[in-house]
């Protein structure tokens, strides 16, 4: 049977948050997982899918404290392309 015809997956395709694992919109960690979310698909070469999910623009003042505590982070661990990604999100 074609792949095309499988369901398989398509419960993350109707809800784009669920692929990327964010809480609901109230949660009151959202942003942080917003945040998270948008460098990691930065990562992965997929910015669109998680400015999608998350409702959220790459850039977004909003989530620059959350990016700022990721960036620290980045640096401790020495995650140099995270911490790459962290300072072009706050530029």
């Amino acid at each position: 049977m074609s792949r095309a015809f499988v369901k398989e997956g398509s419960e993350s395709w109707g809800n784009p948050a669920a692929r990327f694992g964010l809480p609901p919109r109230d949660d009151p960690g959202f942003d942080a997982a917003a945040a998270t979310a948008l460098l990691e698909a930065a990562r992965e070469g997929d910015t669109g899918g998680a400015e999608q999910a998350t409702g959220y623009y790459w850039g977004e003042a909003r989530l620059k404290p959350h990016v700022e505590r990721i960036l620290a982070r980045a640096r401790a661990e020495g995650d140099e392309r995270l911490a790459q990604l962290a300072e072009r999100f706050l530029s």
